[in-house]
Order: structure tokens, then C-alpha cells, then sequence
């Protein structure tokens, strides 16, 4: 993976006592969190192995977003992450791109970029290779029956 190391929250999550570090002291402020408890338990959810924690922390992330005008910049990559860690491909390229408009040389942002370019790549041509053997398989069932139709 060449876009490493800028973009290596995508691919190394938190150890789970430090996640569950981040999630006492989240939980221990209540009703009254801060900002940067906010933030820091949604990082490391985003960075989380586990989907559920992954859709947590975007939606804590948003959260922030909406509440924070000051701390839109920095929650717009990790939202950015969270969506590519989701597989919502269309969603991460939108938060990615929007702060690459703020931040056209941002280098966590531009590798971003190339691993969600990438990936849709990928899974597009998982998804021609899937689409290529239906149809085979069916042209193969057709020919079978209008073989026995003959017979």
C-alpha cells in the first residue's frame, strides 16, 4: 500500500485498552462531555476493527461537526475515513474532497483520496467479474434449454 504513512489511521486500530481508555473517561464526563473527550473516543472508534464502533464514531463525528463549528476541519478526515472503513465509498470521497477544497495540499486528505480511488477500482472489478460469471451461467442455462427443445 503505497499511500501509507499519511493515511495509516486506515489500517492500524487502537489496542482495545486504549479504546477502552478513551470510552471510560467519554462515559465518566456524561451528559457534560467535552469537545476533545468527544472527539478523541470518535477517533478511536473510526479507527476500530469493528463496524459498530466504525458507525459510532462517524456518528459522534457528526455530532461534533454540527455542534463545533471550530472543529470541522479535523472531523471532515476522519468522517472521511470512517465512510471508506464503512465501504460508503460515495459519502468518504464527499467529506474527503470538501476538505481538500479547504486544503488542497493536505497529505492525510490526498492519500485518502488514492486508498478510496482504489478501492472503488477494486470492488468495481469484483463487481464486473460477479456481474460477467451471472451472465455466462445464464447464457450457458439458455442454451441448455433450447438444446432440449430441440431433442
Amino acid at each position: 500500500m503505497n499511500s501509507l504513512p499519511y493515511a495509516v489511521e486506515a489500517e492500524i486500530a487502537l489496542a482495545p485498552e486504549e479504546l477502552q481508555t478513551l470510552r471510560d473517561l467519554y462515559k465518566k464526563e456524561g451528559t457534560a462531555v467535552s469537545p476533545q473527550t468527544k472527539f478523541n473516543y470518535a477517533w478511536a472508534l473510526v479507527r476500530s476493527t469493528h463496524k459498530q464502533d466504525q458507525q459510532l464514531g462517524v456518528d459522534l463525528l457528526h455530532s461534533i461537526y454540527r455542534e463545533n463549528p471550530g472543529r470541522r476541519r479535523e472531523c471532515l478526515y476522519y468522517l472521511a475515513l470512517g465512510e471508506y472503513k464503512l465501504s460508503n465509498y460515495a459519502k468518504a470521497r464527499r467529506y474527503n474532497e470538501t476538505l481538500l477544497n479547504m486544503e488542497p495540499s493536505n497529505q492525510q486528505a490526498l492519500s485518502l483520496k488514492n486508498l478510496i480511488a482504489e478501492r472503488v477500482q477494486q470492488e468495481g472489478l469484483v463487481g464486473m467479474a460477479i456481474v460477467g460469471g451471472v451472465v455466462a451461467a445464464a447464457g450457458l442455462i439458455g442454451a441448455m434449454f433450447m438444446r432440449r427443445g430441440r431433442d
